[in-house]
């Protein structure tokens, strides 16, 4: 008969509690190769801001969409009996064009895309095309849940609709192409409202915040945030609503503009990076 001690050493059995204690090493282990490896949990940078210029805005304005093209301002305001979509002169906040939306329409954010403007409105379900140029409604088109912030990365339409969730939708069938979930490490963040595309980032007001939030379009990570408080103190405002809401990016002369709702000025800011 042979025994133990004659069998070749890979043959010897390991005693099951041994084996466990490997496995359970190795499971740990491979857990915190992963979790360092996962860029979650890192808190974002925060920048602050430097007023360049300051500008008058419609304190009557319930900014919901701001954007700048070819050098030309245009603003979409909120409110149902006082939406609008208007065209504004930049250095004195005059109203140039106007055009009001029924009073069953809740205006939202407005995006140019091409020539021409789209306008998203609340609780409607239905986004409002106009020409540039003539500012005359074109057409409309449907999606799903509520319209809030819009702009273009010049090859979608970017809709954010007050979750964490923002779409990319195809600018002539309206279809959902891709969707990212909006997270600042590992928590989510939702109440994202008017965007902005700006140099590869999509940039969003968050709903009762002073913040913007800076993020990657191919992941939904929010790389950084702009802190506006000192711009308009929460303490001078007449009222909680008064939020930050209005993000313009003037691509050719790089300037970077912001307002909020019912906001009397228009601001030109610059970035501080904070240490």
């Amino acid at each position: 008969m042979t025994t133990a001690a004659e069998l070749p050493p890979r043959a010897i059995s390991r005693p099951r509690t041994w084996r466990l204690a490997v496995g359970i090493g190795v499971v740990l282990l491979l857990v915190a190769g992963l979790a360092a490896a996962l860029p979650r949990g890192a808190t974002p940078p925060v920048s602050g801001v430097r007023v360049v210029n300051t500008f008058p805005h419609d304190p009557r304005a319930f900014s919901q969409g701001l954007v700048i093209a070819d050098g030309t301002l245009y603003e979409g305001t909120g409110q149902h009996g006082e939406s609008s979509l208007r065209e504004v002169e930049l250095t004195t906040g005059r109203v140039l064009r106007f055009v009001p939306l029924t009073r069953d329409y809740f205006g939202e954010g407005i995006a140019v895309h091409g020539d021409r403007i789209y306008q998203l409105t609340w609780k409607n379900r239905i986004g409002l095309i106009y020409d540039r140029q003539t500012f005359a409604p074109i057409s409309s088109f449907r999606y799903s849940g509520e319209g809030w912030g819009l702009t273009t990365d010049g090859e979608h339409l970017i809709m954010s609709d007050g979750t964490a969730t923002i779409r990319f939708l195809d600018p002539k069938s309206f279809d959902v192409v891709r969707r990212i979930d909006v997270r600042a490490g590992r928590d989510r963040i939702d109440k994202l409202n008017e965007l902005e595309y700006i140099h590869g980032e999509i940039w969003a007001n968050v709903w009762y915040s002073d913040r913007i939030a800076r993020i990657a379009p191919k992941t939904g990570e929010v790389t950084g945030w702009v802190d506006l408080s000192p711009l308009y103190p929460a303490r001078e405002r007449p009222s909680r609503e008064h939020v930050a809401n209005g993000i313009a990016y003037d691509a050719a002369a790089k300037r970077l503009f912001v307002t909020g709702k019912h906001w009397p000025k228009l601001y030109e800011i610059a970035l501080i990076e904070q240490p």
